[in-house]
């Protein structure tokens, strides 16, 4: 055999065995792949349970009425946290925002029963609204229960008038965000119109100056006034951390 030709016939061989090796290592690389793909599939199906399984949890807990109020959580949890709130105060807004997810899981996990206070304070100052919205949220409360009183004490936040111009939330409004949360506008559309809780939000109020409360918004942790923190951001955060 010619030097050529040995040398073309090396070429070849070593041709054919970086192809066998290129197919091997395919082979190798699907298999390493689909290895992975089975762990991930099985990770993320656990994570996906497991975050089912805690909205099933936090759902399970619900909302419940007070004689002034709403609660979520078990009233038989270690903790207990009671908000005094004016629906028009601007720093209850955003303690509100600031904890209403913490509040939630931890009323989940068995940790704290929550209860929700709105009342009258700022009407003298500010107009109606005050009024308007805690009668608003009365009737819903009695009109359509607790976890849809509850969603509309989240709408009522989400969509809060400034003091400056409180009248901006209509009536219509307020019906709306009512019936977003759940209620049947043949219910509430009346009594929003024509303030009909407002005898409740005077007994909410009378309730909330008996009590002491001077100020909104106002924690209660385990019946104390809770004012560790100088702004309503580090308020909730260590509220959080003492729950937790």
């Amino acid at each position: 055999m010619s030097s050529n030709s040995k040398a073309k016939a090396r070429a070849d061989k070593a041709a054919a065995e970086r192809a066998a090796q290129a197919q091997r290592e395919s082979r190798r690389r699907i298999f390493t792949i689909v290895g992975v793909l089975g762990v991930m599939v099985l990770i993320v199906g656990g994570s996906i349970l497991v975050s089912v399984l805690n909205k099933e949890e936090v759902k399970a807990v619900g909302a419940g009425s007070s004689d002034y109020g709403v609660t979520i959580g078990d009233p038989d949890a270690p903790h207990s946290v009671i908000v005094y709130e004016d629906f028009l105060c601007p720093f209850c807004g955003q303690l509100e925002s600031a904890t209403r997810a913490d509040f939630e899981k931890l009323a989940a996990d068995g940790k704290v029963f929550v209860e929700y206070r709105p009342f009258d304070l700022l009407s003298q100052s500010f107009g109606d609204y005050p009024i308007r919205a805690a009668s608003a949220f009365a009737l819903v409360l009695e009109k359509s229960g607790p976890e849809v009183a509850k969603k509309f004490h989240d709408l009522l936040y989400e969509n809060q008038p400034s003091e400056e111009a409180p009248d901006s939330v209509s009536d219509d409004d307020l019906v709306d965000l009512a019936v977003e949360a759940g209620a049947t506008e043949a219910d509430v559309r009346e009594g929003i119109e024509s303030v009909s809780h407002k005898d409740w939000v005077t007994a909410a109020t009378a309730e909330a100056d008996k009590a002491g409360i001077q100020g909104t918004p106002t924690v209660l942790l385990d019946g104390e006034v809770y004012q560790d923190g100088r702004t309503i951001q580090d308020l909730a955060k260590n509220l959080v951390a003492e729950l937790e």
